[in-house]
């Protein structure tokens, strides 16, 4: 048995692989304030004697960053680059704001150490470190927990960092740069490092909470995709930033993959949040991702974050526009429907539009209450002089707007045309918009898998162990000594794993690389490829530049067949008044199992355990041999 785990901010998602190849899922309402009791809950829930493996997408470190509530870090540097972190690289996200606010530093001015000692570019050590009994002292008299280290050129030569870090000892958790990112660029190395120092005690005491009350092998998703122990983790952090999303896009491409789809868009609409990404063959990574406007240079799965999920909060601006987001109710207290909220949220504009009933959420264990969502609905659409209805459409329009532009990131301003792809949806609102923002980007094709409100943590189950090295290659003139290091870094650390080469090049002068697999006879083919592809031109005459070299370490693990047993359902489907097309209609409301592969047509509803789909006026709906919905097109709009 294997079981993923997917803990969002309103539901926590559990679906378990049984041995025989049967899957089930449930859901659980989250607890922010003690995320590891609402998995412990669902564990015993499942009730396995024998130890399985649990595959844990976690939130902890991203919610401590975001939040600024990690641990009280200090940073340690070479002297006369105290400054490094607040200086950053001085560019202006906000070109055209003549008064932009000051950045929201992880790390205040006054932890920011510098030690005496230097490493030359070339490597070579000029001078070790001195002072440190001192600066251990000052350490602990600022009541630091955490320390990060990044010294100049720490990638090329450690051994400066590897004494401070034998000299502080086990006092502080610490992050060192040569073991967190050995890469060259020092703010983005130094960013990250101190990212996981700033997150990591708190990883490391969740998993410890895990691992104490549970007898199962527990492992977490990284922001590439890929599983590592929790012990990783622990020491690590910085590369669970995106957990959570990283599952959810691995689960998207392995399910469109199965219903024969390779070029899709993924767009996961949860409870606080919409995540979107793009898989052409095989997700999109990337080494530039910035999470709340600070560096992380790992690879990462690329995924845009909009703040539009079902539970954010819908409210008329100072100007008297309507706006939605990126405030959300959360699990506690939730949209006003749940019971506990007062402020209309996404989903209560589903509710009062009817395209939720009472008694359909998580399979109708949880149920909802229409006439406080019908409120706080009312007393919105009060401040905006417009009819219930319009009030409740509008919401859905503006969250429509935020996701498309959030789509457009990932496509049209990376060069994709998104018409080229299938939008495939999941999260428990994903379904309810897929269509309608497909209508405004000029997709035909939607995607609704049967686990979409589950699919991060299906996602979690299908990923492979992954480990990515690095190391920086500036000046190096064997490339090839410098792989084998890693690989045999690479299989101590993970025997039996199958290792792959990677090389970020660039044109000599050039500011940024491109990541292409290694070609050890022509290192330079794969990358003017993807630099004409890129960029729209190459130049096969000009001199290149090895930047950096990269191994990744992966350990496949065996996947499921991703086949619908569920038996088909010949029972008449029941019929709804909804709002749907800009009107109110009267459609059917289809379980998953009344659907074939005849198509049939909107306006529909589809009501899943964990989502609902909208068909619109226009479209067709049918359910392929995986259990996929495919909903297409056929009108014109």
């Amino acid at each position: 048995m294997r079981i993923g785990i997917d803990a969002g901010g309103t539901f926590t998602d559990f679906v378990v692989l049984h041995d025989g190849g049967r899957m089930e899922t449930f859901k659980l309402r989250s607890n922010p304030k003690a995320p590891h009791e609402v998995i412990l809950a669902g564990l015993a829930r499942i009730a396995n004697p024998e130890p399985c493996d649990v595959i844990h997408g976690s939130t902890v470190a991203t919610n401590a960053l975001l939040e600024r509530k990690g641990a009280r870090t200090a940073f340690l540097t070479t002297a006369g680059f105290e400054d490094l972190l607040e200086i950053g690289r001085q560019n202006r996200a906000q070109l055209y704001n003549l008064t932009p606010g000051p950045k929201r530093l992880l790390i205040p001015p006054e932890l920011c150490f510098g030690v005496k000692e230097r490493t030359l570019a070339d490597g070579s050590i000029e001078s070790v470190p001195s002072g440190l009994a001192t600066l251990r002292g000052k350490l602990r008299r600022a009541g630091v927990e955490s320390v990060s280290v990044g010294f100049l050129h720490s990638y090329r030569t450690p051994a400066n960092e590897q004494a401070v870090a034998e000299a502080l000892g086990d006092e502080f958790y610490l992050s060192i740069s040569h073991r967190i990112c050995p890469e060259f660029r020092e703010f983005e190395r130094a960013s990250t490092t101190a990212l996981n120092a700033y997150v990591g005690p708190l990883m490391r005491n969740y998993l410890s909470q895990l691992g104490r009350a549970t007898h199962h092998r527990v492992w977490i998703v990284q922001s590439n995709g890929g599983s590592i122990t929790v012990g990783e983790a622990g020491d690590q952090a910085v590369r669970t930033i995106l957990s959570g999303p990283a599952g959810g896009v691995t689960g998207a491409a392995e399910t469109a993959r199965a219903s024969g789809f390779r070029k899709v868009l993924g767009f996961d609409m949860g409870g606080t949040s919409t995540d979107v990404s793009l898989c052409d063959g095989a997700p999109r990574e990337t080494l530039e991702a910035s999470v709340d406007g600070l560096p992380v240079k790992l690879p990462m799965l690329e995924i845009h974050t909009v703040g539009a999920g079902g539970g954010s909060i819908a409210y008329v601006d100072s100007g008297g526009l309507l706006r939605v987001g990126p405030e959300s109710a959360g699990a506690d207290p939730g949209p006003a429907c749940y019971g506990s909220g007062t402020r209309a949220t996404t989903t209560d504009a589903h509710v009062v539009l009817g395209r939720i009933a009472a008694d359909q959420l998580v399979g109708g264990a949880m149920t909802l209450q229409p006439e406080r969502a019908r409120q706080a609905i009312q007393e919105l659409a009060v401040q905006l002089s417009l009819p219930e209805t319009e009030a409740a459409a509008g919401i859905l329009r503006v969250a429509n707007a935020t996701m498309g532009r959030a789509i457009r990131v990932v496509s049209i301003e990376r060069g994709y045309d998104p018409r080229d792809f299938a939008l495939l949806a999941f999260g428990g609102c994903g379904g309810l918009h897929a269509c309608e923002l497909a209508e405004d980007l000029g997709i035909h094709t939607v995607l609704v898998p049967a686990l979409a409100g589950a699919l991060s943590a299906l996602g979690m189950l299908l990923a492979d162990r992954i480990r990515d090295y690095s190391a920086g290659a500036l000046g190096l003139a064997n490339p090839d000594q410098a792989f084998q290091h890693l690989e045999q870094q690479a299989q101590a650390e993970m025997p039996g794993a199958q290792l792959e080469r990677f090389a970020d090049l660039r044109y000599l002068g050039q500011s940024y690389e491109l990541t292409v697999p290694w070609n050890a006879k022509s290192p330079a083919r794969p990358f003017h490829a993807l630099h004409k592809k890129t960029y729209g031109y190459s130049n096969p005459q000009r001199e290149i530049e090895i930047v950096t070299l990269r191994v990744r370490a992966r350990i496949a693990v065996r996947k499921p067949r991703l086949l619908d047993k569920t038996p088909a359902d010949a029972t008449p489907p029941q019929t709804r008044r909804f709002y749907a097309g800009g009107k109110w209609v009267r459609g059917p409301v289809y379980n998953r199992a009344q659907l074939s592969q005849e198509p049939v047509s909107g306006p529909a509803l589809v009501v899943d355990y964990g989502s609902t789909t909208l068909i619109p006026p226009g479209w067709n709906v049918r359910r392929d041999p995986t259990g996929m919905l495919v909903v297409e097109r056929h009108q014109p709009v």
